[in-house]
């Protein structure tokens, strides 16, 4: 006969146990499939949080995933420059970057922040790659072209967007179970390195290797009907959805263009975007491997 508390334990057994039978058709599903992970913002000055998001990783990986980050270093690179006399400054939401700039950003982003990473990630028990210019580039890339209001050039600096990806490389790291880890920097045909934005980085490698998934860590839970409300998190959106709701004046501010890139990236070929709170412990095993999730998930149909 069970004692009271150890019914109790038998229960949370249990309950332990349907967890795991719930993660076992999605792991099936995803086993060797590419998923590419955007890392940035308020997460990575959240040591706590950052943990628990590298050791889902490294879950996802031993359970048959081929997961990637790609990821930025926004705040580290603005202290570096701070601390050099330099005034961060930004331009159409980008960060201008001269010379000065570019070096602090491969100092920072490129070697110290991606290189820790994937040092954070052996350590929690997975074995990770950091793909930067001292060890393998993986991003190429052109300087990026944009015009003001009035039509006339913008300049940003060295600032780039994605055109290529090394995908042979990022494929066979990840038949090998080695987590590739890649900061958002490219190289020029030229030889120039150039600063690049991290959602469209993140983009770039999800399109070009077709992948199953691409995850954005957030700040805020997902996609809401009301924005201020987190309790009106929409879990599911296909394409049609998603432009209704953005037409409707449902998405709006500094979401639209977020959704609106997560649509293009659906059109050009990769299956399902996320939307999740990267500050919310274990959200991405939650996201992937659970019925309901946490975050938005967002499809063609």
């Amino acid at each position: 006969m069970l004692l009271f508390g150890e019914f109790g334990a038998v229960q949370h057994a249990i309950e332990k146990a349907n967890v795991l039978i719930e993660a076992l058709q999605w792991i099936r599903e995803f086993r060797g499939k590419i998923t590419v992970i955007k890392l940035g913002g308020s997460i990575m000055e959240d040591a706590r949080a950052l943990d628990h998001l590298l050791l889902d990783v490294v879950f996802m990986e031993t359970v048959g995933m081929r997961p990637i980050i790609v990821h930025g270093g926004g705040a580290a690179i603005s202290q570096a420059m701070t601390a050099s006399g330099l005034e961060p400054r930004f331009v159409q939401g980008r960060r201008y970057t001269d010379a000065a700039a570019l070096e602090i950003v491969e100092t920072t982003l490129g070697y110290q922040v991606n290189e820790a990473l994937a040092s954070r990630i052996e350590e929690l028990g997975g074995v990770a790659k950091p793909l930067n210019f001292r060890t393998t580039n993986v991003l190429y890339g052109s300087r990026i072209k944009l015009r003001d209001e009035a039509g006339q050039p913008v300049d940003l600096g060295y600032v780039g967007e994605v055109t290529r990806v090394e995908q042979d490389v990022l494929r066979e790291l990840c038949r090998q179970g080695i987590v590739p880890v890649v900061p958002s920097l490219c190289l020029a045909e030229d030889g120039q390195k150039l600063n690049v934005n991290a959602d469209t980085a993140a983009m770039a490698v999800a399109r070009q290797l077709s992948a199953e998934k691409l995850v954005f860590l957030s700040n805020v839970n997902g996609v809401r009907r009301h924005r201020e409300d987190p309790d009106s998190l929409i879990h599911a959106l296909n394409v049609e959805q998603a432009e209704e709701l953005i037409r409707s004046g449902a998405i709006e501010a500094g979401m639209i263009p977020k959704i609106e890139a997560c649509l293009e990236t659906i059109a050009q070929g990769v299956r399902k975007v996320h939307i999740i709170d990267g500050r919310l412990r274990h959200s991405l095993l939650l996201e992937v491997y659970t019925s309901k999730g946490v975050g938005t998930e967002i499809t063609r149909v």
